[in-house]
């Protein structure tokens, strides 16, 4: 092109020095660097719904690690006689909301009647707040049921003489009434089923084949505690402790001649009592056991076998972030070693290991723990579903991570790498995995989650037994739950380690989508 600028023509004042304001150059940084994890970490924290899994996920693990420390009870804990015992918080035993009671809707005259009299002799509420509602045609109530207190007397129980005046000597000490006054056989129903039936302190009469209590004039029991005249024991306890009942003094009869009530009846092998099961409870685990445990009260509530829920899915809960996380790390590293170099190197080596993989892939993982618990014998179940997990696990792993490496092998850097003398590991470890990390990080966030799914449907199929010692498993409680679920009021059972469940995966969920969007190399730098 012809340049027709003529030189010799600018005018003079065309011309002046330069200055240093005329040079250009690149400004400072007037940030700092930021790093590759810092970055990651500003992005996972722009996705919401990541960071609220991650808090979650955070709950759900101290949870796993604290509570197991905040509760006297253990898996191998159980009571029968506080079966089905409704979540009970000692902060909400004034409201009609976690305070240990069940409602009891149009239950005949017989059944209240039962727990009025026993809220009557024990002076607790049965009936809470001795508040019930009647139908209109006056033959059916509806109150709260207080499941802790309406445990009664259960059967008469015959304990030994040095076990009756320990009892009498902590009675003293406390003022709790353990043991109450016993009644005489003949005094006792008539009825088969109801004969041994200690709840019975009043007057009744079979009918049919049903016990029905007799009622004086006001529809209250009619007491008929053994009594004998003092100085005449004739094979009954001595009077004891009953200040309670009738005075220090006992009481005087229609006769004129001073009466005590009998707490016990000698038998063969010691003295037959009746012993109110709740302060029996508290004085067996304060005075005999002395293991940390009080009055019976279950925050969660308890199975049909007596378990503490809260213990049973604290100690679960543990063993499953910890069996998941022990497998998914050596899933991670077996993985990760087998499929960067099934990616990186291709060929004849990949194509011999993929269908190795496929192979040990496709056998059935129901196969495996059957052939396993029938080789294994008596070997602990939680190593064989460790065995299980790790044959197949790494496969996951491996195959994400030798996609990846085909995915960035050839990039430009790599080819950069390698020109400079790069040995291969350091090109897989240092410039190809770190790419590749975004989409295994995720996978290994949703492989914790995965283990626990499945160690929970093994558990709760009962092809794996982890009701060993203080270990059990979410699914054994959600299998327990499934049974109590048509028993009216125990829907807690299920719904406690189901609500873990359900939380544990969708926030892993989240979680690992914000690890997936966080460790994405193209997206660095958008948080800015």
């Amino acid at each position: 092109m012809e340049n027709n600028i003529n030189f010799n023509n600018i005018p003079a004042e065309k011309f002046r020095f330069a200055t240093k304001n005329d040079y250009s150059h690149d400004s400072k940084f007037q940030t700092k660097p930021v790093s590759y994890f810092q970055g990651a970490f500003r992005r996972f924290c722009k996705n919401k719904g990541a960071v609220v899994g991650g808090i979650v996920i955070a709950f759900l693990v101290l949870f796993a690690i604290i509570a197991p420390f905040l509760t006297p009870f253990n898996p191998a804990y159980y009571d029968q006689v506080f079966a089905f015992a409704t979540p009970r918080n000692e902060l909400f035993l004034n409201t009609n909301f976690w305070d240990g009671c069940k409602e009891k809707n149009n239950v005949g005259s017989l059944e209240y009647f039962k727990d009025r009299a026993l809220g009557l002799e024990t002076g607790r509420d049965v009936i809470k707040n001795g508040e019930y509602e009647v139908s209109e045609d006056g033959k059916n109530y509806s109150y709260r049921y207080d499941t802790y207190y309406g445990v009664g007397f259960g059967a008469y129980k015959i304990i030994s003489m040095e076990e009756y005046l320990d009892i009498q000597r902590y009675q003293d000490a406390t003022g709790r009434q353990v043991i109450y006054p016993t009644v005489a056989k003949a005094d006792r129903p008539k009825t088969t089923q109801d004969q041994n039936n200690a709840n019975y302190y009043y007057k009744t009469e079979k009918v049919g084949n049903k016990t029905r209590p007799v009622m004086d004039e006001n529809g209250d029991p009619i007491p008929v505690y053994w009594t004998y005249e003092a100085g005449n024991l004739s094979g009954l306890m001595a009077e004891y402790n009953s200040k309670r009942i009738e005075g220090e003094n006992g009481f005087i009869g229609e006769d004129g001649k001073q009466y005590f009530y009998a707490y016990g009846r000698l038998v063969d092998g010691g003295v037959e009592v009746r012993t109110e099961y709740y302060e029996y409870y508290t004085y067996i685990h304060t005075q005999v056991k002395k293991d940390g445990i009080g009055e019976p009260s279950f925050l969660f509530g308890t199975t049909g076998t007596g378990k503490d829920i809260f213990a049973c899915l604290a100690y679960g809960a543990r063993f499953s972030f910890v069996f998941a996380i022990i497998v998914a790390v050596v899933n991670f590293v077996v993985g990760v070693i087998y499929g960067s170099i099934a990616g990186y190197f291709g060929g004849k080596v990949d194509l011999f290991m993929e269908r190795f993989s496929e192979i040990l892939g496709s056998v059935p993982t129901m196969i495996v723990i059957t052939l396993l618990k029938y080789h294994m014998g008596s070997s602990s179940h939680i190593l064989v579903l460790f065995i299980t997990f790790f044959l197949t696990g790494w496969i996951g792993m491996a195959g994400t991570t030798r996609m990846q490496f085909y995915r960035f092998k050839n990039q430009e850097y790599v080819l950069a790498a390698r020109t400079l003398g790069a040995s291969d590991r350091r090109i897989m470890f240092k410039h190809i995995f770190p790419n590749g990390l975004g989409t295994i990080v995720t996978s290994v966030a949703l492989v914790i989650p995965s283990m626990i799914y499945s160690e929970t449907n093994l558990s709760y199929l009962g092809i794996i037994n982890l009701e060993a010692g203080n270990t059990t498993s979410v699914g054994t409680l959600i299998s327990a739950g499934q049974s109590a679920i048509i028993i009216p009021g125990a829907a807690y059972v299920a719904f406690f380690p189901c609500m873990f469940l359900v939380l544990l995966m969708l926030s892993f969920n989240l979680f690992g989508n914000g690890l997936r969007d966080a460790f994405n190399p193209s997206l660095r730098g958008s948080e800015d």
